[in-house]
Order: structure tokens, then C-alpha cells, then sequence
């Protein structure tokens, strides 16, 4: 009990890294504890979500929340989990649960419905899932920053709900190994698929599909040398 009162205590001293190397915003952006993310009203969603992952946040082992909140960071509201009922899409997180389990605040923060998007069960839980899990394995050896969000520039997108929830044709994740210097990133569709592997894309794919322009902060030569790669998380 006491190293774990030890590890709580310690570790809201340290994190706060998911100010660092912020994408740009076509919305609202709203700063949490553990995450910040870009807010479009319009969508009623996320474009972003971004947040750092590191080892020693993985050793949290605080119970998942399983009731959604509505975010009162978010100006205009944010959708609603009533939105979702019946609609045929999970109640997709852009954060992992499964990342957030460091303190009761990590916890609460991934239960806000601001960081929620409509996802198909057989994307969700299947493919979506398993990158989530690859991601954890590399952030036990490397410092990440991690990046993600539905693609919300496309016409015509599907709503559901009372609120109008945009539901992403394709989604995005893009992690930053900051200690091997590589950027891995990925553009999904929102539907079954068999393996990620054909869906490794460079990050400038993504920022012309987006119109988000991701880590600015770094150096123009090192932003432009990573952005073109195409790395693949399967062989880390």
C-alpha cells in the first residue's frame, strides 16, 4: 500500500508532457492533467488527442472508469454517451483506458466523452486494439509521444445521435520513440480489417489529409526527416 501511495504521489510531479510538441488546431484545444486534445464543435469530437507514455505510467493500476462524463473543459459541451446508445459504433477511446491508469485523475480524464469517437466493434476491439497494446510494449522501453484523432476534413461524414457525432471514415495514430528518433505512423479505416501492416503511412500523408501540422516544435530538418519516413511498429 505504501509504494503504491509512493507512486501516486510522485508521479503528477513529472508528467504535464502532453504540452509538449502540441499539433496545430482548427478547434478548441483543452489541457488535462495527463492529455491535451482539439476539439471541433461541428464534430462534437476530438481531432487530436495527444499525450506522453513512458514506463513508469504504465505501472499504474487504478480500475478503468466505465462511466462516461460529459468534459466541462469543453465550452461548447461535449457530446453525450446517449449519443452513442444504439447507434451500432463503440464509444471508441482516442487515449487507452488502458494508458491512464496511474491515479483516480488519469482515470476520469479518459472516461470525458471529449476523448470519445464512434468506432466500429470489429475496428475497436480488434485491430485499433492491438496497436494500442503494440504502442504499451514500446513505451516500456522508450518515452512516447503519441498522437491520435479521426479524420474530420472528409464531406458527408455519417452522424449519429442527438448531438450530431461525426463518425470517422478513417482514423490516425502517429507515436514519437523519442529516444530512437522514429516516428511511427498509421491511417486506418473505420471497419474490420486483417492486419495493420498495409496502413503505415508517413506523418506529411496525414497532415495533408488532416491539414494538421504535427510536431512543429522539433527542428525543421529532423521534422521533415521523420515525417517522410515510413517506420513499422510490429519489428520494435
Amino acid at each position: 500500500m505504501k509504494k503504491r501511495l509512493l507512486f501516486l504521489l510522485i508521479v503528477p510531479m513529472f508528467l504535464f508532457g502532453q504540452l509538449k510538441f502540441l499539433p496545430s488546431s482548427n478547434g478548441e484545444v483543452v489541457e488535462h492533467t495527463y492529455y491535451s486534445l482539439s476539439y471541433l464543435e461541428e464534430h462534437e469530437q476530438a481531432e487530436w488527442v495527444h499525450y506522453k507514455l513512458n514506463s513508469t505510467m504504465l505501472k499504474g493500476e487504478i480500475p478503468r472508469k466505465k462511466n462516461y462524463t460529459i468534459d466541462r473543459k469543453v465550452s461548447t459541451g461535449s457530446a453525450k454517451t446517449s449519443d452513442y446508445t444504439n447507434s451500432g459504433f463503440d464509444r471508441g477511446h482516442l487515449v487507452p483506458a488502458a494508458d491512464m491508469k496511474m491515479d483516480f485523475t488519469s482515470v476520469k480524464e479518459a472516461a470525458y466523452m471529449s476523448n470519445i469517437s464512434p468506432q466500429k466493434p470489429k475496428f475497436n476491439q480488434a485491430v485499433w486494439k492491438k496497436l494500442e497494446e503494440h504502442a504499451r510494449d514500446l513505451a516500456k522501453k522508450s518515452e512516447l509521444y503519441i498522437t491520435t484523432g479521426g479524420v474530420l476534413s472528409s464531406a458527408n461524414l455519417k452522424k449519429i445521435g442527438k448531438n450530431n457525432v461525426s463518425v470517422p471514415d478513417q482514423f490516425y495514430k502517429i507515436i514519437y520513440d523519442v529516444k530512437n528518433q522514429k516516428m511511427f505512423a498509421y491511417l486506418m479505416p473505420n471497419k474490420k480489417i486483417e492486419s495493420r501492416e498495409k496502413y503505415v503511412v508517413t506523418v506529411d500523408a496525414i497532415e495533408a489529409l488532416t491539414g494538421i501540422d504535427f510536431y512543429a516544435d522539433l527542428s525543421d530538418d529532423l521534422e521533415d526527416k521523420l515525417e517522410a519516413s515510413e517506420e513499422h511498429l510490429i519489428n520494435q
